[in-house]
């Protein structure tokens, strides 16, 4: 599993019934993309649930880096270099992966956070898979997800609720659309 996310951060007084507007025509479009795990059409909006910020900000779960790199190289991820500019794009190697109880995601909670200092790599991530674990089965969870970019030595938590009030810490999004092709084809659990 591989975690992929590029954020569009916005002017303050734009629009975002753009990004709506763009996702209820084109999200279908990566309904059945061959690789893809899940993509998680996420915004931001100035204001709302603690964001200082407009911003899209799509989160990927692959389950094949071939469906990843058809995505970036073969069309899908030029839609958006040619209506926003051609953004950075992170990428996280999947840790674990855990499935929730509820039918569907209204929001996303992603944190991101250095891998910590001291202690072993071992440790370090085991308390990261058993958050996951933790809390994928919280009232509301769809799903938890963890990825670590060892580049940087940073981690990413995501986690989809059906309610706005999740019981998980970090930046919350609304989804606007859930394209989920290979869903049940990703792992589950701790990925070494």
């Amino acid at each position: 599993m591989h975690a992929m996310q590029y954020e569009l951060t916005l002017p303050a007084g734009y629009d975002m019934g753009v990004v709506r507007d763009r996702v209820a025509r084109r999200g279908h479009l990566l309904d059945d993309w061959d690789g893809l795990g899940l993509k998680a059409y996420l915004i931001r909006e100035r204001g709302l649930r603690g964001s200082p910020v407009n911003q899209y900000a799509p989160f990927y779960l692959w389950n094949t880096v071939d469906g990843m790199n058809a995505f970036l190289w073969e069309g899908g991820f030029q839609g958006v270099c040619d209506d926003f500019g051609r953004p950075p794009v992170r990428q996280w190697t999947g840790l674990a992966y855990e499935e929730g109880g509820a039918s569907h995601a209204r929001f996303a909670v992603r944190r991101r956070q250095p891998v910590p200092d001291g202690g072993t790599l071992a440790d370090a991530v085991a308390d990261v898979v058993d958050e996951t674990r933790r809390l994928a089965v919280q009232d509301g969870a769809l799903l938890a997800a963890a990825a670590v970019d060892t580049s940087r030595w940073e981690l990413v938590r995501f986690s989809l609720w059906e309610h706005d009030t999740p019981k998980a810490d970090g930046e919350v999004f609304e989804v606007l659309h859930l394209s989920a092709p290979g869903r049940d084809l990703l792992p589950r659990g701790r990925r070494w």
